[in-house]
């Protein structure tokens, strides 16, 4: 018995670990076949999800998950397969993506009884089971396909109301295993600021955005920062009751932008790890929308008024746009970021905060230095 134990152990231990020859995400996702158009999911993700027990034996290439006095068996590339030791065929066969194991979502959802709610805004699914839930972005893509770079940067002109405005453009695929967000505070500190080039280099960031707004202009040491700030599920400034919009993102970093509003409720279920507020928001749904009044802002000129502007944007398939772009009203920004490919959009701190950092030099310089930045490593 007790050697059975050791082995057992060996085993879960071996289905945590990363393959030697390829990093394994550290995201948990649903991929979604491009041919079949089936979902699949990681046994890394399975692995204690409502009380599972998973164990991937390398030699044989079985996967075992058990569940109360649920067994289900499969064999990586085949679809013969058993449920408390009763043959089935699977409707798709697991397979391995990346360093992970994958496995059909459908014999999970019949046999466990686990219910899929698909969330069309946030190209997300959420998994819901007797005693847990959660939510996985969705990547589309065909088992084995090669991932795409983590971090690609261009400069870009598009053409808005007769006149051309020149970019410049981050992409990040935030679903890539290398890829991590964070949001800093400059000095680790609110109130405090620091050129963003110090922030992208001590954080060991590839790439860094100036963030919120923040009071730039005042002559005192302590430069407030306006709007909720969160790193690694912690909030590090709050703003209770603004209601402008937020970016935030998940343990996957799963992106979304949320109104102020229900920042509270989401937070409270643990559903953001970190992000930050500034505003307005630009696009819906790959729309322009603009409501400056609902959010809060009070500035006549708000909608009328060009200068120095950042974007942030997330597209459907989980990528992050950052942007710069000069002399650009709100509106333009909005279009701006609509060309750009983004799904979802919002304006960042603009002017002489305006910059943009990437593989250790400025794309756009700042005026001045900063209160806090998204900063992307690349590991």
């Amino acid at each position: 018995m007790k050697k059975k134990s050791i082995v057992f152990l060996v085993l879960v231990f071996m289905l945590m670990m990363p393959s030697a020859f390829a990093a394994a995400p550290p995201k948990n996702m649903v991929i979604l076949d491009a041919k079949s158009n089936h979902s699949f999911v990681s046994v890394r993700f399975l692995n204690g999800f409502d009380g599972n027990q998973v164990v991937w034996n390398e030699a044989s290439k079985q996967i075992a998950i058990t569940h109360g006095s649920v067994h289900i068996a499969m064999t990586l590339g085949q679809k013969a397969a058993s449920v408390n030791e009763q043959a089935l065929v699977l409707q798709d066969a697991p397979f391995r993506d990346n360093g992970s194991i994958y496995v059909p979502l459908q014999i999970l959802s019949k046999e466990l009884g686990y219910q899929l709610q698909w969330l069309k805004e946030s190209n997300a699914v959420k998994i819901s089971a007797s005693e847990s839930s959660s939510l996985l972005p969705v990547v589309t893509r065909t088992a084995g396909q090669n991932l795409s770079k983590p971090v690609i940067s261009e400069k870009k002109t598009f053409k808005v109301s007769g006149r051309a405005f020149n970019v410049q453009m981050v992409t990040v695929s935030l679903m890539h295993p290398q890829v991590q967000m964070d949001v800093v505070l400059a000095g680790n500190t609110p109130g405090k600021v620091e050129d963003l080039s110090s922030i992208a280099k001590r954080s060991g960031a590839t790439v860094a955005m100036n963030g919120t707004f923040f009071d730039a202009y005042t002559s005192g040491s302590y430069k407030a920062p306006y709007g909720y700030i969160l790193s690694k599920g912690d909030i590090k400034m709050a703003s209770s009751g603004d209601k402008r919009v937020i970016f935030t993102y998940d343990e996957n970093q799963l992106a979304s932008l949320i109104a102020g509003a229900d920042f509270q409720s989401k937070y409270s279920q643990g559903l953001i790890e970190g992000g930050l507020q500034a505003g307005p928001r630009l696009l819906v749904d790959g729309k322009v929308s603009l409501n400056v009044k609902q959010e809060g802002f009070k500035d006549p000129k708000i909608l009328t008024g060009g200068g120095a502007r950042s974007a942030l944007g997330i597209t459907k398939d989980h990528k992050l746009i950052l942007l710069t772009t000069g002399g650009a009203t709100i509106p333009q920004l909005a279009e701006i970021m609509r060309q750009a490919g983004a799904y979802q959009a919002m304006n960042l701190d603009g002017g002489a905060s305006s910059g943009l950092y990437y593989n250790g030099k400025y794309l756009t310089t700042p005026g001045r230095k900063i209160s806090n930045a998204i900063v992307i490593k690349v590991q």
